[in-house]
């Protein structure tokens, strides 16, 4: 199983990104799908996070701004970001629960994806 991210790069104040990320592999089953950040110095934080069912919840620095959708038949998340700040500024990771059938038992396990850097310039 591979978490594939993309869409970081370099932003004004104020612009816009869009993340994404694919899973892909032996899955049998996505529980949660969301993005981390880790800024330098700091510790990685949970930004957005999805159940398969649609609920959401964001960290309060985003919300407003941040809307995470999902598509369950690509196993795709996405992470629109709007008004951007500087403090957004981290290395965003992607992040999924998922479900692998082994010998007909199911077995769940964390998956990350590689970062991606998203810079938002002052």
């Amino acid at each position: 199983v591979q978490l594939q991210a993309s869409g970081g790069g370099l932003v004004q104040a104020g612009g816009s990104l869009r993340l994404s990320c694919a899973a892909s592999g032996s899955i049998f089953s996505i529980n949660v799908m969301g993005w981390y950040r880790q800024a330098p110095g700091r510790q990685r934080e949970l930004v957005a996070a999805i159940k398969s069912g649609g609920s959401t919840n964001y960290t309060d620095s985003v919300k407003g701004r941040f809307t995470l959708s999902r598509d369950n038949a690509k196993n795709m998340v996405y992470l629109q970001m709007n008004s951007l700040k500087p403090d957004d500024t981290a290395v965003y990771y992607c992040n999924a629960r998922i479900g692998t059938k082994t010998s007909g038992h199911l077995f769940w396990y964390n998956y990350w994806g590689q970062g991606t850097q998203v810079t938002v310039s002052s």
